[in-house]
């Protein structure tokens, strides 16, 4: 088609084919750039922040950001919602207002950012500033950190336990901020995360969970005895640790399990031969009832009678 009309045009006296060319790319190179400013035209709804990660000291302030581009309009709609470490969502502006558990403490200004007059550990999270308008909905996320010291763990160490067995000490800190990681010690010596690596600990074969404080033999050995601490640590302070512990393992006693069995046999043979010899002896009470027979006597034999010669005389009676 195209060569066709280039045939016909060339009939013409003032027909100039470079012109017609020219004309066919331009339009050609134009129709990406229509597409780009369309997409460019919705792309054009944006929301920022200035810092997407905050970390402020406990019962200081903070400052939360958020801005969004004019294409939402004059009346757009801007919200706060605050998702915590447990996945549970609040809002904290609803409808341009502060909620109830932030009122006093937050507040907006320049007409969309966030304010704490003071953070405590409980507004460690994430918040979102969602911004709707002219039909668009975008948002974007301000991470806030309230740093907060170790303070000594709550470290749980058996004192007392049988190679063999399956044996996991535990450590927590409920207070750290951001969450601590934990590090044990074993007399002292810090354990390493990887013991195969290490020669000294080739024979270790524990696992340790620095971000739970969970340090785990399975199975646990007599090489495993010592005293135990756990340390723990994060950004906002000097680490904490708890009281070192001290944990003995010990062999399953064969011997006395034996010489047990053998006690618990000799009693019961000692108890079987005193309950046959009471029995025996008559000690018991039997087991057969026992009966009771009652005579009665005629009643010539009762009040007497006459013999032969004709004397009266008394008969006598019993029971048994």
């Amino acid at each position: 088609m195209f060569f066709s009309g280039f045939k016909k045009f060339s009939t013409d006296a003032n027909f100039h084919p470079n012109v017609i060319i020219s004309a066919s790319i331009t339009s050609l190179l134009q129709r990406p750039f229509f597409i780009l400013k369309e997409a460019l035209c919705v792309s054009g709804f944006t929301v920022t922040t200035s810092q997407a990660n905050v970390e402020v000291k406990e019962n200081e302030g903070a400052d939360l950001t958020c801005s969004y581009s004019a294409d939402f309009g004059s009346n757009a709609r801007v919200e706060w919602k605050f998702r915590d470490l447990r996945d549970s969502q609040v809002y904290v502006v609803f409808d341009g207002k502060t909620t109830t558990p932030y009122a006093g403490r937050v507040t907006m200004y320049s007409g969309h950012n966030l304010r704490f007059s003071k953070v405590t550990r409980k507004d460690n999270g994430a918040y979102d500033c969602e911004v709707s308008g002219n039909g668009q909905f975008k948002e974007t996320k301000v991470k806030l950190t309230v740093l907060v010291p170790p303070s000594p763990p709550v470290c749980r160490v058996p004192t007392s336990v049988t190679t063999g067995k399956t044996v996991i000490l535990s450590c927590h800190d409920a207070d750290g901020s951001p969450p601590p990681t934990y590090n044990w010690y074993k007399d002292n010596t810090l354990l390493p995360l990887e013991p195969n690596k290490i020669q000294a600990f080739k024979n270790y074969t524990y696992k340790l969970n620095p971000a739970t404080g969970e340090l785990a033999f399975a199975p646990v050995r007599k090489v495993d005895s010592g005293q135990y601490y756990c340390e723990s640590v994060n950004k906002a302070g000097p680490p904490k640790s708890c009281k070192a512990m001290n944990m003995e393992v010990r062999d399953v006693n064969t011997g006395g399990i034996v010489a047990g069995v053998i006690v618990a046999l000799l009693l019961l043979a000692l108890l079987g031969l005193a309950i046959w010899y009471a029995n025996r002896k008559g000690y018991l009470p039997s087991d057969k009832p026992k009966t009771n027979v009652v005579y009665q006597p005629t009643s010539s034999s009762l009040y007497g009678g006459e013999d032969e010669d004709g004397d009266f005389k008394q008969k006598s009676s019993f029971v048994v």
